[in-house]
């Protein structure tokens, strides 16, 4: 790709050899261990080159390069190596990464990590095949986010506005509903008043989970609307280093190609990158902080920099990662990384699930760095960012008021304390609360912040103005009738 390029080479037809090595069948095969084949008399092979493994009576098996040593190349096994034996196969080297078909057949399929059917359907095919590695957007022509994505969630839409073309991760601690969270979003986005293209790429997931998914979506896969990419937690591991790069390739071209809005929902990239670390122990590569690799903030920075907007293309592809942090520890280097290189944070809090809070944001913890771009009186309400400002700025009052009341009881709090303390009773139940497979709208929403408020004397309202008030405040609207 040539600097001046805003995207990756759109790839090569089909049906042309991608390298010479394609059609030499190595057979010296030197050891079978685990889902590790090693081949030797392989001279000019590269890292992560993709690999078909040839079966004496039986099926091909895929794989990819991982360690070249001199004449000796190590690939990972996708499909395990168990019933193989060395003199029963033979190796076929790509002579480039691992590619596929793109184009919107893609669309309504549900595929496992690598992009192979699980619904019972043929294998996607188009006239183009593009290698998942793809590339970041060239800043030269990057558009900066300035459209709103309404996920139909109150707290989100409401308070840390995702904008098109953004990465927002989501935070969680093992044991809270984000999954839930997540197959909430791709079931509900849209953005403009048109719905989006949604893929969906799961990594390292229970059956268990997997099915839970399958079953919220179905109803956006049947629309056509959805791709499912889903890796279990028994898959490979090099499945699960390929399943978001397969995700982004599809949302690219959908995207800078077919001209679609498109979001992507990775979760969880937690198992993402212990698959990661993994794969380097077996490279026998030096580990870094925890045991991962020294390149794992590089590695992230070329998955979740190949979304955005580009100027002269009408599509967009937004990412929304989700991240376990073990031990709720949001210095863990996934966490911590992936702040780095993200727009904001969605955080999920045991203290406020317990509460029996869905979901179970934390919204003082959390925010959307390019809300401001996307939202206002053209884009989403006059009052919006106003309203935000005060909910959010009366949560951090009534936190206060709690932690005052457990020092003193509430009986010796003023009647403001009383009233912040209400009316963070009052936000959680009427705002932030919902059911799982409720869509809002976006006026719903602020009127629920409006309604909320309303708890508090007005002269606690400092962040909105008179007209406001005047407008929307319910009491307001009350005493004028």
């Amino acid at each position: 790709m040539t600097p001046a390029s805003p995207l990756p080479p759109s790839g090569e037809n089909a049906d042309t050899p991608a390298g010479s090595r394609e059609w030499i069948v190595y057979r010296d095969v030197r050891s079978l261990r685990g889902p590790l084949l090693v081949v030797g008399d392989a001279e000019g092979i590269g890292w992560e080159e993709s690999v078909t493994v040839e079966v004496d009576g039986g099926i091909d098996r895929h794989g990819q390069v991982l360690e070249v040593d001199h004449d000796l190349a190590t690939v990972q096994v996708m499909e395990s190596t168990d019933g193989l034996t060395p003199q029963g196969v033979g190796v076929r080297f790509a002579g480039h990464p691992f590619a596929i078909p793109v184009g919107a057949d893609w669309l309504g399929r549900v595929c496992n990590g690598r992009g192979a059917p699980l619904d019972g359907g043929p294998p996607v095919v188009g006239a183009v095949t593009v290698p998942v590695n793809g590339w970041p957007l060239n800043p030269v022509y990057r558009e900066s986010p300035d459209e709103p994505v309404l996920t139909g969630i109150s707290a989100i839409d409401g308070l840390m506005t995702l904008v098109k073309g953004q990465k927002l991760p989501i935070f969680s601690v093992p044991g809270l509903p984000h999954l839930a969270l997540a197959t909430q979003i791709a079931a509900q986005a849209t953005a403009s008043g048109r719905p989006f293209r949604v893929v969906f790429a799961a990594m390292g997931l229970t059956h268990a989970d997997i099915a839970t998914v399958r079953d919220r979506l179905e109803e956006r896969s049947a629309s056509g609307e959805l791709v499912m990419l889903l890796n279990a937690a028994d898959d490979p591991v090099i499945e699960r280093i390929l399943t978001p790069r397969i995700a982004l390739t599809i949302a690219e071209n959908l995207a800078f190609e077919e001209g679609l809005d498109v979001l992507v929902i990775m979760s969880d990239m937690t198992s993402y990158a212990e698959a990661v670390r993994e794969v380097s122990a077996a490279r026998r590569e030096i580990p870094g902080r925890r045991g991962y690799p020294g390149y794992l903030y590089s590695d992230f920075a070329t998955l979740y920099e190949r979304c955005g907007r580009v100027k002269g293309r009408d599509g967009s592809v937004t990412v929304v990662p989700v991240l376990t942090m073990p031990a709720g520890d949001i210095t863990h280097p996934v966490p911590d990384l992936t702040g780095y290189i993200t727009e904001g944070q969605i955080v999920l809090s045991p203290e406020v699930e317990a509460r029996g809070i869905y979901p179970p944001v934390d919204v003082l913890s959390s925010l959307s760095r390019l809300m401001r771009n996307g939202v206002g009186t053209t884009k989403t309400r006059e009052d919006h960012v106003d309203v935000a400002a005060q909910v959010l700025a009366a949560i951090a009052r009534a936190r206060q008021s709690a932690e005052l009341a457990e020092l003193v009881g509430t009986a010796a709090l003023s009647e403001t304390d009383r009233s912040f303390i209400a009316y963070r009773n009052l936000v959680e139940r009427e705002l932030f609360d919902q059911r799982d497979n409720e869509a809002r709208t976006f006026e719903d929403t602020l009127d629920r912040a409006w309604r909320a408020l309303a708890a508090l004397p007005e002269q606690e309202l400092t962040m909105l103005s008179t007209a406001f008030l005047d407008k929307y405040l319910p009491k307001k609207r009350g005493d004028r009738e």
